[in-house]
């Protein structure tokens, strides 16, 4: 015959314990697990402001690369109007001035459903130069022109930024005959 007690005096409240135990370790659990998710949630939200900044900049940059082929008349120095007259070796770049950038052109960009405004510079860099490559034709380029053996060379920087934003600068080196 087995024998039990159930008077309170035999029993020692351990299972109470352990249910304590238990229930903290699964709140700690849940605590670590909602502060990965959140973190994993502004990567991605980062990311993705990053990419659109990417592409608002990639756009100014092609609209950059339209203004250099129509050979856009240059200022005597400095900039005027988001064109540059050809840099001073020894001086610093123009486009990590923030004085340029304030008279920078701006390009009216819709990305993702929303409205970008990045800003870009065109800086004449060589002018009659020696072409690279073989001899082409476009539509907007005449053949004399396209095949006369020299060009200018442009550096466009475009740059993507809004308060609180990703910021984002690209540039391309550009060839017109």
């Amino acid at each position: 015959m087995i024998r039990t007690t159930n008077s309170p005096k035999a029993q020692q409240g351990v299972a109470l314990a352990v249910v304590l135990i238990l229930l903290l370790v699964m709140t700690l659990l849940a605590l670590v697990s909602l502060r990965g998710t959140l973190m994993e949630e502004r990567m991605s939200a980062n990311l993705m402001d990053r990419s659109l900044s990417f592409q608002a900049a990639e756009a100014a940059l092609r609209e950059g690369e339209a203004l250099a082929a129509s050979k856009p008349a240059l200022p005597a120095s400095g900039c005027s109007n988001g064109v540059c007259a050809i840099p001073d070796p020894s001086a610093a770049p123009h486009w990590l001035d923030d004085t340029v950038w304030a008279t920078a052109r701006v390009a009216e960009v819709k990305v993702g459903g929303i409205t970008a405004k990045p800003k870009y510079i065109v800086e004449l860099l060589a002018d009659n130069v020696p072409a690279k490559g073989s001899c082409t034709t476009g539509e907007d380029v005449s053949p004399e022109e396209a095949c006369s053996g020299k060009e200018r060379r442009y550096r466009i920087t475009a740059r993507s930024e809004a308060d609180g934003r990703a910021e984002v600068m690209l540039q391309t080196n550009y060839a017109v005959p």
